[in-house]
């Protein structure tokens, strides 16, 4: 594992990914930074972070064996990862929000931007960013984050969660890679945020839709069973849970 540490830059995923132009880096090549002034999130939304109080990372991840309809088990991997290492610190009512916020108490404490390598048509490798509010205190523009030290009023140490959360990526590539995808996608399941609740959903068109969360298909598209009592499936673009 080759970690670089950065006080200030625009983006740790696009940092890596300038890495990727040239030659795949090193598998599991990690980019740390105090302070991201562009960081991004799913939908090419930003994502906002106190300089020095969290954790903002990118990974490379070497994908070998997967097809690129899979490619949601890497970000499913991802997500149960950080959930796991989350349950360690004691932080209670974690979900998985779709497709990969992680909330605790209904409260987004983390959000994950994976951004594939895609060559000769076969997914090659991963770049993995998160982002995860460690010790800010102050989200007045955004009514629905926390942080750990918000819901356990503990100071954490950022170096001991990261190197927690590198274990466990590797934990679950390596089950990824030894087929497995059953069961990471039931766990994935198990803990996905409204799964067989009835729900609220906003359309691309800003319609309203209500139905019932089922689950995910490999390829990331969220099966929804209507109010219509119809199966449809959304890809991210298409459709929003609404709180």
């Amino acid at each position: 594992m080759f970690i670089i540490k950065l006080n200030a830059i625009d983006s740790t995923n696009a940092y890596i990914k300038a890495m990727t132009s040239k030659s795949l880096p090193k598998d599991f090549t990690v980019a740390v930074a105090d302070f991201q002034a562009n960081g991004r999130g799913q939908m090419g939304t930003s994502w906002d972070a106190e300089a020095g109080k969290n954790l903002t990372v990118s990974v490379f991840k070497k994908i070998e064996r997967l097809k690129i309809e899979q490619q949601f088990y890497i970000s499913m991997c991802v997500s149960l990862a950080i959930l796991d290492v989350l349950r360690k610190f004691q932080i209670r009512q974690l979900k998985i929000k779709w497709p990969n916020d992680i909330l605790s108490a209904n409260k987004k404490i983390c959000g994950i931007l994976i951004e594939n390598i895609v060559k000769n048509n076969k997914l090659v490798g991963s770049v993995i960013g998160f982002g995860l509010n460690i010790n800010q205190k102050n989200f007045r523009t955004l009514p629905h984050a926390s942080s750990l030290s918000l819901l356990t009023g503990i100071l954490y140490d950022k170096d001991e969660v990261l190197s927690e959360i590198l274990q466990q990526l590797e934990y679950y590539f390596t089950l990824l890679e030894k087929d497995g995808l059953k069961k990471i996608k039931d766990k994935y399941h198990n803990h996905l945020f409204r799964m067989e609740k009835p729900s609220t959903f906003k359309l691309q068109n800003k319609e309203r839709l209500t139905g019932i969360i089922k689950g995910v298909e490999e390829s990331g598209k969220l099966i929804v069973w209507t109010e219509d009592e119809v199966i449809q499936t959304f890809d991210l673009k298409e459709i929003r849970l609404l709180y």
